[in-house]
């Protein structure tokens, strides 16, 4: 029989438990709000563009570098789509949609610089 084994509480444990609601309660200031999610939309277009440059260069497996990015921008679409509409948790939604979005722009980009 294999029994559960608990975390202990310890201050670092409860604070990342608390990540999220303090995150959210600190940019309640649309501007904190507003400049959270450009950073999180310009971070994941140099992720996007990083990609897209770093499989460019090596040329060693496009196809597989192509199927993972694929794959995240899939569970996160798949992720928003479940998401409950009328949810509290509507500031971690924007920034999964900002992070998805940068990453498209930045591999979009990325794509038209080959043209």
């Amino acid at each position: 029989m294999h029994m559960a084994i608990k975390l202990q509480s310890t201050g670092l444990n409860k604070n990342i438990g608390q990540l999220l609601t303090r995150l959210e309660t600190w940019a309640k200031n649309p501007w904190r709000r507003f400049s959270l999610l450009l950073i999180v939309l310009l971070s994941g277009f140099l992720i996007g563009s990083s990609i897209g440059m770093l499989n460019g260069v090596l040329a060693l497996m496009d196809p597989v570098g192509a199927f993972f990015v694929v794959l995240i921008l899939e569970i996160m679409v798949r992720l928003r789509r479940y998401w409950p509409k009328y949810s509290k948790e509507i500031f971690t939604r924007q920034i999964m949609d900002m992070a998805r979005i940068g990453l498209l722009y930045g591999l979009l980009l990325d794509g038209f610089k080959l043209l």
